[in-house]
């Protein structure tokens, strides 16, 4: 389906907010089979081998040229790590090489603050430190971001909840290029072509050059720039996938490694579509909706990296899963999908409406699912383990147009 302007500008939030849930969605599982500790080196390394993969492809995209902290904040902007409102980042510049920001609000530290110190710690320590710097590479192997104060809290309702500082020194011994991305650059997510964006921008801009700006506002970036990020976003989510599968196949066998990549597929899945159809279709449940739902649904995309299509067809929706696709040869969601295990397609499903369920489905060069009215179904655990994220109820706020950020120098 084509998506309007103003509904692709809804679009790529809601995306962005979606990628950071994943983690909601798998790391549950994850403390279940390997501890706390366990999850928290899987989280190190799956944003360590995705972040510097997809943090340079939305810098060719945008246009996003430069090597000072600028540059580095405006990839943040766009990153799934740090999706807007929800992780509020405030920015300051001091000279090119030198700026600071704040976290005015943590909605991730909200979500994890009530199960206990040691998992906060964990989150802003453990898999900080090395994912920051992870991010940073792709802007400036130079670049190093460390804490000013962070979490814990102390006092326990203290604001802004972190500040860091940026610097990057010319002098100083680059960062290499961790070790769990290189296998990433192999994958054929890391080269895949998306959507050109037309430079002519007539109804935005087209790219992301010039001063890094307050809040990003989606709405001024031209529509062929919006599908553009929005492709990208979805992207970046199967990277992180491939990233969290690649590191748990590291700790165990491949079907317990499946079965938990099945359950993060699925939770992350059935919110995605509630806030989809919320947020683009006026909450609609009828065949097209659920079609359009799946079809601009990030962790069924991008459609050149996934192949997969949904189609309304009378009261029934008939969703192609290609066995073909570059994301089933990198071996992540869509390879669930083709081998018969479609939880996820049913909890998106779901998620339109009670009613809606997966059935039959045919096999040759593709596997073709047919989704009709049957009995309500009950949500899944796997979706009602993120719900107990603020972010599956999250909401944006219009912050108003864009304004640019100043340049201090002290």
């Amino acid at each position: 389906m084509s998506l309007s302007h103003d509904q692709l500008a809804t679009l790529v939030p809601e995306s962005l907010l979606s990628g950071q849930l994943i983690d909601r969605s798998g790391m549950a599982h994850l403390i279940a089979e390997f501890g706390r500790e366990g999850m928290t080196q899987v989280a190190i390394e799956e944003w360590m081998a995705a972040s510097p993969v997809y943090t340079g492809r939305m810098r060719e995209a945008l246009g996003i040229d430069g090597d000072g902290v600028e540059d580095m904040f405006k990839c943040l902007q766009l990153d799934i790590g740090a999706p807007p409102q929800f992780m509020d980042f405030r920015y300051r510049i001091v000279d090119k090489y030198h700026g600071s920001f704040v976290l005015d609000s943590c909605g991730a530290l909200l979500d994890v603050e009530p199960m206990g110190d040691e998992y906060v710690t964990a989150m802003c320590h453990d898999i900080e430190d090395p994912t920051f710097d992870a991010t940073a590479i792709a802007t400036n192997r130079r670049a190093r971001i460390r804490p000013v104060h962070r979490p814990p809290r102390m006092p326990a309702d203290r604001t802004p909840h972190c500040e860091w500082t940026v610097t990057i020194e010319p002098d100083r011994e680059e960062l290499p290029l961790p070790k769990v991305t290189e296998p990433m650059l192999e994958l054929q997510a890391a080269t895949i072509a998306l959507s050109p964006i037309d430079p002519a921008g007539v109804d935005g801009r087209s790219d992301y050059r010039g001063p890094l700006v307050e809040d990003l506002v989606f709405g001024e970036f031209s529509t062929s720039a919006l599908v553009r990020i929005a492709e990208e976003t979805a992207l970046q989510h199967q990277l992180l996938a491939l990233g969290f599968l690649a590191s748990v196949c590291r700790r165990t066998d491949p079907e317990t490694a499946d079965n938990i990549l099945d359950k993060q597929f699925i939770g992350i899945a059935g919110i995605t579509a509630e806030r989809l159809k919320a947020s683009l279709f006026d909450g609609r449940a009828d065949a097209e909706t659920l079609a359009n739902v799946l079809n601009v649904h990030p962790v069924f995309g991008p459609t050149q990296y996934t192949g997969v299509v949904a189609e309304a067809i009378d009261d029934e929706v008939r969703v192609r899963i290609p066995r073909g696709s570059a994301a089933v040869d990198d071996g992540a969601w869509m390879r669930l999908l083709v081998e018969g295990r479609l939880g996820a397609l049913q909890a998106a499903a779901r998620a339109v409406d009670e009613t809606w369920v997966v059935g039959a489905s045919e096999s040759d060069d593709a596997v073709v699912v047919t989704i009709a009215r049957g009995e309500a179904q009950r949500e899944s655990g796997e979706v009602a383990i993120v719900r107990f994220s603020a972010g599956s109820s999250f909401t944006f706020d219009d912050r108003g147009p864009s304004r640019a950020l100043p340049l201090t120098v002290l």
